[in-house]
């Protein structure tokens, strides 16, 4: 051991206190800030209570902590009035009720209003591991805005804790950097992942649609994120970029789908500013090189972020508005949360090339009652991420696209996600507010299609219901149609596609038709074929048409599309399909009679007039 070593250990005694005796180094009229998450500092924290009797009008600040928060108590309010950077279930009540302070606040400015004495730290109470042999700690599972604290506090004291794992990074100071240290050998605090539900699922399959491979990831913890990484767990070379990391991800990396080799900032490392999960997290964070905590001016500037190429920021709401507003700090006229990290990882993804920044969010709340997609914002709802800055909205109804859209496209798409029970209320709103046309229609719809995604030779395509938002798509569609192709599908030479008409193309009853677009398998592909039965309800059978753009004819498109309308139509109980098909139509007479159903057809002036019988049985041919 070098002289260097020896003169650290030799002091290190001299720096052990006990909690009580700790307390007794803080002055009353100090600003305190407490670890973060997970690295809570418990026995410190219990102590400001059970040995801080000589402390008065100390401020308390800190992100999320894990464990109790004493100091909110009211019977302490002439002892602490803490400052919540962001609002976690133990100073939730205390915040609401007016015994806290919320600091709306980016987690990324948070360490440079702290080292530019904007918000000034008198004193850290953090938890670190034990030292090595040359008398660094590691901060363990939060580096996040501790690392600040710690470079600018007057007075650090620390938990040592031998269960705290040490992680790599930014994380190690020196212990000649503590002022005074406290032994302790407790548990860290856990927070177990929840459960996904069918809801969470479905969200979450969505928003694996919008995951190229060599993507960088960022989220968070609970049902949709745990529901979102097992949904890519059939991807490749994945990387993550993260403010938390939670249990969840293990699993990639031990599957081989995290291995961040197409990262281009920190290629093959997980980055994060803390870990927030169970013991099985911990165990994997200590001592694991490929994991580097970094702290949040790192981590949450969205300059940095954008240096991902293929960012995918994954981001939760408490409700967005018709324009793309989202709320996620404030609910009921109550601060609730924070801003937290979202605004920062939305333009860090939103700047990288081929970055992605989405809002996930269930489309209803309280059992079904409330929309979280509403035409305005709740008084009192805080605006945390701009409609400016929103670019993919996602609920488990789909993915709302609202880049580059005008109000009235981002209204209608929006209202495509949201719950269908409340989809007609939402288009009498944005109606009140001229957000739509006022002869803005909605299908009536009941029952969930699901979207089927379907290879074929030459590509992939995605077979889905036809949405209101498909109103332009449609006609680009149309529009993009040869004279040929426009006179077999309307029967009629038609030169434009108004949109009145296009309105009644993409409006329709539930039980008595439906809509379906093949579109190219990517966020933004375009529609490149529709099919629409009608149903006729005195006889059980439906009309049925269909086009495809010119290009796409011939690759098995109109035969996807035809097959998977006439499944969901025999299921919904009818019969058959109707058809007039021009005689110069030979792709779509080859389709219906290749279609394994039995067809009738009658022939007259040019038109061939065709029964399709879905329970039928083709009659047996005869051998000559």
């Amino acid at each position: 051991m070098g002289a260097f070593d020896v003169a650290w250990a030799a002091r290190y005694p001299e720096k052990i206190l006990s909690p009580a005796e700790a307390m007794r180094q803080i002055r009353p009229g100090r600003r305190i800030l407490v670890g973060s998450g997970a690295a809570e500092p418990v026995t410190l924290v219990a102590a400001l209570e059970q040995h801080g009797e000589h402390l008065a009008d100390n401020e308390v600040v800190h992100l999320l902590t894990l464990g109790p928060a004493p100091y909110v108590r009211p019977e302490l309010s002439a002892r602490f009035r803490h400052v919540a950077f962001f609002i976690g279930p133990n100073v939730r009540e205390a915040v609401q009720s007016g015994r806290a302070d919320f600091m709306p606040v980016f987690v990324s400015e948070i360490p440079r209003l702290i080292r530019g004495r904007r918000i000034p730290i008198d004193v850290a109470l953090l938890q670190v591991s034990p030292p090595d042999a040359r008398g660094y700690v590691s901060l363990g599972v939060s580096v996040d805005v501790i690392r600040a604290a710690v470079d600018s506090a007057a007075l650090v004291i620390a938990e040592v804790n031998p269960l705290m794992p040490r992680t790599h990074g930014d994380s190690f100071i020196h212990v000649r950097d503590i002022h005074w240290l406290v032994p302790v050998n407790t548990p860290i605090l856990e927070l177990p992942s929840e459960e996904p539900d069918a809801v969470s699922k479905a969200i979450a399959e969505h928003v694996a649609s919008l995951v190229p491979d060599g993507a960088t990831i960022q989220t968070g913890i609970g049902k949709i994120p745990r529901a979102v990484l097992h949904a890519l767990s059939g991807r490749v070379d994945l990387g993550i970029h993260t403010e938390m990391l939670s249990d969840a991800v293990i699993d990639l990396v031990e599957a081989g789908v995290i291995t961040g080799k197409r990262k281009t900032l920190l290629p093959g490392k997980i980055v994060t500013s803390f870990v927030m999960g169970t013991r099985r997290l911990y165990d994997w964070v200590d001592e694991n090189p490929a994991l580097e905590l970094r702290p949040s001016e790192f981590t949450n500037d969205p300059l940095i972020i954008a240096r991902n190429e293929r960012m995918i920021s994954i981001n939760s709401a408490l409700a967005v508005d018709l324009t793309g507003q989202i709320a996620a700090d404030s609910v009921g006229g109550q601060f609730f949360s924070g801003i937290g990290g979202q605004v920062d990882f939305i333009r860090g993804a939103a700047r990288s090339p081929g970055g992605k920044p989405i809002i996930a969010l269930p489309a209803t709340a309280d059992g079904g009652s409330i929309s979280r997609i509403q035409a305005v914002l709740e008084a009192g709802a805080g605006v945390v991420t701009s409609r400016g800055d929103v670019h993919y909205v996602v609920t488990e109804y789909g993915v709302a696209d609202l880049w580059g859209k005008n109000v009235r496209q981002r209204a209608l798409a929006l209202i495509d996600v949201a719950h269908p029970d409340h989809r007609s209320e939402l288009i009498a709103q944005a109606k009140a507010r001229h957000y739509v046309f006022l002869d803005q229609r909605v299908p009536e719809l009941h029952a969930f299609v699901a979207p089927e995604t379907v290879a074929l030779p030459s590509a992939s395509i995605v077979i889905r219901p036809l949405r209101i938002s498909d109103e332009k798509p449609l006609q680009d569609l149309l529009y993009g149609l040869s004279d040929d192709s426009t006179y077999q599908r309307f029967l009629c030479h038609r030169r434009q596609h108004g949109r009145q008409d296009i309105a009644e193309l993409t409006h329709y009853r539930e039980d008595a038709g439906l809509a379906l677009v093949a579109a190219e398998s990517k966020a933004d592909g375009e529609i490149i074929a529709m099919a629409r039965y009608d149903l006729e309800p005195d006889t059980g059978y439906a009309e049925v048409a269909l086009v495809v753009r010119d290009e796409w004819q011939g690759r098995g498109v109109g035969t996807a599309l035809f097959r998977r309308l006439a499944q969901v139509a025999s299921s919904r109980g009818v019969l058959g399909f109707t058809a007039e098909v021009l005689v110069s139509n030979g792709r779509m007479l080859s389709l219906f009679n290749k279609s394994g159903y039995w067809v009738e057809s009658k022939f007259e002036a040019g038109v061939h007039q065709l029964d399709i019988h879905f329970h039928k049985r083709k009659p047996d041919r005869v051998q000559a």
